[in-house]
C-alpha cells in the first residue's frame, strides 16, 4: 500500500454566535483545513488542522513530494520526514504532521478493519466526558440571539447546554471582562450547578499577582482546574505556590522539552493535550505516559474542532488509562458538520468513541463543498481582533477589559 494522492480543502462552518475570549474573538465561524490522503489501492484517510486558505492549501499540495510512493504505516518515519527537529526549525510543521498521522491511522484503521483506538492499544472506555465550555458571547448579528454578556445571560446559557448535552463540569472561558466580574461570573455557575465540577480560562492574561488573588478567591469551589492563569512557567510556578488549586495549561508545556522542565521542576498540574498541537495522536499517548509517571494528570484540549478531528479526540480518550477529567470541546457550539450524519451527539455529557474501522467518520461531500464555497465567499477572519472593538490588542498582564454593559451588536460579514 502506497500513498498516491494527498488533497487540501478549506472550509468555514457556522457557529450559533461569535465566541469571546481573552485576546480577541471567534467570529461566527471556525475555519478548518480538511485534509485527505489517497491510497494506491483506494482508500481515503482524513485529517484535519486549524486555520486554513492558499497558504494551508499550498503546504499540503508540497507534501507530495515527501509522500507519495511512501507506505502510510511508516509513521514514524513521516515524523521525521515532515517535522525534523532541527530541519524543521525556520518552518514549523507540528501541525501538518497531525493532519497527516490522523489520516494516516484513518487508513490503516480502514486497511485493517479495525477503529484507531484498537490499533492504539485498546479503549478503556467507550465514551469520554465533556465539559460544557462556555463562552462569554457576542449575539449572532443573523439573528440578534445567543448573546451571553451578562451574568443572569451565561447562568441561563449554561443551564440550557446542561439540559441539551447533560454536562455535569463546566467550564468558563474568561479574560474578557476584568477579573473581578468574571469571579463573580463564575462564582454564580458554582451557585447554579452545586454538585458539578468547574474550571476556568484566562488565556494567560492575567499578572501573577491578579492569578494568586483569583485563585485563592476561589478555593473553596468544586474546580477541576484553574487553566492557564498567566503566561510562563515560572509565573505559573508563583501561583502555584499560593494557590491550593490545580493549575492546567495548554500554552506553557506544548512539547517534550516544557514537558521535561515541568517534570524537574513542578509548575502545572495538568497537562492538556491537543491532538493537533502536539503534533498527533500518538504524540499525545506520549505525553500521557510521561505525566502517568510523574503523577501528573492530563485531559483533552479543544483548538475548535469539526468531526474529523473530534473523531481523534475521543479515540485518543479512549485510550488513556490517565485520563481523570472530562475534556474540553468547542463542538456543540457549531451549527453543523462536514461528516456524514451531521454532528456527532452528546449523551449525558459524554460522545462515544467512534467504532467503525479507522476515525469512524466520513465526509459529506455536499457539506465540503457548501462550506468550501462559504469560505470562498467569507476567507479568514483575525481570531485576535474584537470585532466589537476596533483597534484593540490586549495586552499581557492584560488591563483593557471589555466593559460587561456594552451591548451594542456586532457588525460581522456572512
Amino acid at each position: 500500500m502506497e500513498i498516491r494522492d494527498i488533497r487540501a480543502t478549506t472550509v468555514t462552518v457556522p457557529l450559533e454566535a461569535p465566541l469571546r475570549h481573552a485576546n480577541g474573538c471567534h467570529w461566527g465561524r471556525f475555519v478548518r483545513t480538511i485534509v485527505e490522503v489517497e491510497t494506491d489501492d483506494g482508500l481515503i484517510g482524513l485529517g484535519e488542522m486549524g486555520g486554513g486558505g492558499e497558504s494551508a492549501e499550498a503546504v499540503f499540495r508540497s507534501m507530495k513530494s515527501y509522500l507519495v510512493g511512501r507506505d502510510p504505516a511508516r509513521i514514524e518515519e513521516m515524523r521525521f520526514l515532515i517535522a525534523n527537529p532541527t530541519a524543521s526549525l525556520y518552518n514549523n510543521r507540528t501541525q501538518v504532521l497531525a493532519a497527516l498521522e490522523f489520516a494516516c491511522l484513518d487508513i490503516l484503521g480502514q486497511a485493517w478493519g479495525v477503529p484507531v483506538s484498537e490499533i492504539l492499544g485498546g479503549r478503556l472506555r467507550d465514551r469520554v466526558p465533556f465539559a460544557s465550555y462556555c463562552f462569554f458571547r457576542y449575539a449572532d448579528p443573523r439573528t440578534g440571539a445567543g448573546e451571553v454578556r451578562t451574568i443572569e445571560q451565561l447562568v441561563e446559557y449554561t443551564c440550557a447546554l446542561k439540559r441539551r448535552c447533560g454536562f455535569r463540569t463546566h467550564k468558563l472561558k474568561g479574560g474578557v471582562f476584568a477579573p473581578d466580574y468574571e469571579l463573580e461570573a463564575y462564582r454564580a455557575l458554582a451557585t447554579a450547578f452545586p454538585e458539578d465540577s468547574l474550571r476556568f480560562d484566562p488565556n494567560a492574561v492575567w499578572s501573577t499577582e491578579q492569578a494568586i488573588r483569583f485563585g485563592q478567591a476561589i478555593e473553596g469551589l468544586r474546580n477541576d482546574y484553574l487553566e492557564d492563569p498567566v503566561f510562563g512557567l515560572n509565573g505559573m510556578r508563583r501561583t502555584r505556590q499560593m494557590v491550593r488549586i490545580p493549575l492546567a495549561t495548554n500554552t506553557v508545556v506544548v512539547n517534550f522539552e516544557q514537558l521535561a522542565t515541568n517534570a524537574r521542576d513542578t509548575a502545572v498540574d495538568v497537562i492538556l493535550l491537543d491532538t493537533t498541537f502536539w503534533g498527533g495522536i500518538r504524540a499525545c499517548i506520549k505525553a500521557a505516559a510521561v505525566c502517568e509517571t510523574f503523577q501528573l494528570g492530563v485531559a483533552v484540549h479543544s483548538s475548535g474542532e469539526l468531526g474529523i478531528q473530534l473523531a481523534t479526540m475521543l479515540h485518543l480518550g479512549a485510550v488513556l488509562p490517565n485520563l481523570s477529567f472530562a475534556a474540553d470541546a468547542h463542538y456543540h457550539h457549531l451549527t453543523d458538520d462536514i461528516i456524514e450524519g451531521g454532528p456527532m451527539q452528546y449523551e449525558n455529557g459524554a460522545i462515544r468513541v467512534p467504532d467503525r474501522p479507522g476515525l469512524g467518520v466520513k465526509l459529506n461531500r455536499e457539506k465540503l463543498g457548501q462550506y468550501a464555497e462559504l469560505y470562498r465567499r467569507l476567507g479568514n477572519y483575525p481570531y485576535d481582533q474584537d470585532p466589537g472593538r476596533p483597534g484593540w490588542t490586549p495586552l499581557v498582564p492584560n488591563d483593557r477589559w471589555a466593559d460587561p454593559k456594552d451591548g451594542r451588536p456586532v457588525r460581522i460579514p456572512y
